[in-house]
C-alpha cells in the first residue's frame, strides 16, 4: 500500500499542473510536501513506536494514511491546492509511521543474520505497489478521458474539463485507497502478532533522544538511505525526459511512460531474487555487488546512446531492487533498545528524495540530463563503500 500510494504521486503532479495551472516550481511543492513528512514526523514516530510497540505502530500509520486519503475528498471539493498538498503531507505522515513501526518489526521477528533477507522480501510487494500503480491511476483518475494516443491529446482532454469536473476525478481513487487502509488497520489489530518494540523504561535510564547516533553503522546507514532515495527518485524524476531525448531512445512521453515499468518492475523481480541470495551471502556484499554494478550502468548511460543509454538506465531499477532493506536492515543491527530511534533515524534520512533530485534537476539545467547522472552515480558510490565498510563500522564497547 505505501509503494502504491508513494507511486500514485507520479500520476497526480502533472493532473494536478494542469487544474491549477502551475509552473514546475509550484508543482513539484507535492513531493516537497510527502518526503518533508519523513523528515518531520519520523523522529517523533520513532518515539511513538518506542512507547506502543511495532503492532500499535502499524496500525497508528495505516488510520493516519486513511485519514489523508479522505482529505483529498474535500481537496477536491473545494479545489483547494492547499489543502491537497496538506493532505499529500497527512497521508505520508501516516506512511512514516508504517515505516518506522514495520521495517525494524520485519527485522526483528527472526535471526539477525537473516534479516535483510526478511525484509528485502516484505519490500518487494512495496515494488508491487510501485509497478501497478501507474496502471491503477491512468485508469480511475483519467477514466473521463477517451483513449488519448498521446500525451498531447490527454493534456487537451484533461483542460477541456472544469476545474471541478477535473478534481472530482481523483475522489473516487482516494476513497477506494482510505478504505482500503482502514480495513488493514482492522486486520492489524485482530492479528496475533508477537508485543515487540516497546521501550523497556524499567531497565533504561537514558533518555532515548541522541542515543542511537552512538553507533556510526547507524549513522553511516542513515547517509545511505538519503543518497540511495535520492538517486532512486532522481532517476526516476527524469526517466521520461531522457528517453524522449532524439540521441536515446527518440520515443514520445507517452511511449517512454511505458517503459517505468520496466524500471519499477525491475526492482520488485530484484527483490525476490535478493531475498533468497542473501539467504546464503552476506548481506553487505550482496549491496555492494549491486552497488558498483548500478554506478557501471549509470556511467554507460551517461557516455553512450541510444537503446543502450535506454536500458542501462532501465537496469539500475533492478540494482536499486535490495538497496533500501539491506541499507535498513544493517543500520539497525545491535540497536538493542534503541532500534525504535534508529527506525526513525533512517526514516528522516528518506527526504534525500527531495533534496537531491532538485539538485540534480540543477545540474540538468546547466549541464544537461544526460551528465545530470553523475550525482546519482556518486550516491551509489557511497553505497558501495557502506556495503563493503560502513556497516561495518565499530560500534560502542560499552552496554546501552
Amino acid at each position: 500500500m505505501w509503494g502504491f500510494l508513494t507511486c500514485l504521486n507520479d500520476i497526480l503532479i502533472p493532473y494536478l499542473k494542469n487544474m491549477f495551472e502551475l509552473n514546475y516550481t509550484q508543482a513539484m511543492l507535492v513531493q516537497f510536501c510527502f518526503f518533508g513528512a519523513y523528515f518531520i514526523v519520523s523522529i517523533p514516530a520513532g518515539n511513538l513506536v518506542g512507547k506502543i510497540g511495532y503492532q500499535k505502530g502499524i496500525i497508528t500509520g495505516l488510520v493516519i494514511a486513511c485519514i489523508g486519503c479522505l482529505l483529498f475528498y474535500p481537496s477536491a471539493s473545494f479545489t483547494s491546492y492547499n489543502m491537497f498538498l496538506f493532505a499529500f503531507f497527512v497521508l505520508a505522515s501516516g506512511i512514516t509511521i508504517l515505516q518506522v513501526s514495520a521495517n525494524p518489526y520485519v527485522s526483528a521477528l527472526g535471526p539477525a543474520a537473516t534479516a535483510s533477507s526478511r525484509l528485502t522480501m516484505t519490500q518487494a510487494f512495496n515494488s508491487l505497489g510501485t509497478t501497478v500503480a501507474p496502471f491503477f491511476g491512468s485508469w480511475l483518475i483519467l477514466s473521463t478521458i477517451e483513449h488519448p494516443d498521446s500525451v498531447t491529446e490527454l493534456d487537451q482532454a484533461i483542460s477541456s474539463l472544469s476545474v471541478v469536473e477535473q478534481a472530482s476525478t481523483v475522489q473516487v481513487p482516494y476513497l477506494i485507497l482510505a478504505a482500503a487502509l482502514f480495513m488493514l488497520a482492522i486486520l492489524f489489530l485482530f492479528l496475533k502478532l508477537p508485543l515487540l518494540g516497546k521501550k523497556d523504561t524499567s531497565t533504561d535510564h537514558q533518555p532515548i533522544s541522541g542515543s542511537a547516533w552512538r553507533f556510526p553503522h547507524l549513522t553511516l546507514g542513515a547517509v545511505g538511505i538519503f543518497v540511495y532515495v535520492g538517486a532512486e527518485v532522481g532517476i526516476g524524476s527524469f526517466l521520461i525526459n531522457f528517453l524522449t531525448q532524439d540521441e536515446i531512445g527518440g520515443l514520445t512521453e507517452s511511449q517512454a511512460a511505458n517503459y517505468i515499468a520496466y524500471y519499477f518492475g525491475g526492482a520488485m523481480v530484484g527483490r525476490f531474487i535478493g531475498a533468497a541470495v542473501m539467504q546464503k551471502v552476506k548481506a553487505g556484499k550482496v549491496l555492494a555487488f549491486n552497488a558498483v554494478c548500478a554506478c557501471l550502468l549509470v556511467a554507460t548511460a551517461m557516455f553512450s546512446a541510444g537503446t543502450t543509454a535506454m536500458w542501462a538506465l532501465l537496469l539500475v531499477g533492478l540494482c536499486n531492487s535490495i538497496m533500501f532493506p539491506t541499507i535498513f536492515s544493517l543500520a539497525l543491527q545491535d540497536l538493542k533498545q534503541h532500534t525504535s530511534q534508529g527506525s526513525g533515524i533512517l526514516c528522516l534520512a528518506i527526504v534525500g528524495g527531495a533534496v537531491v533530485p532538485l539538485l540534480q534537476g540543477m545540474l540538468a539545467d546547466s549541464l544537461g540530463i544526460q551528465l545530470a547522472f553523475v550525482l546519482p552515480l556518486i550516491c551509489y558510490g557511497f553505497i558501495c563503500y557502506y556495503g563493503l565498510i560502513g556497516c561495518d563500522a565499530k560500534r560502542p564497547s560499552t552496554s546501552v
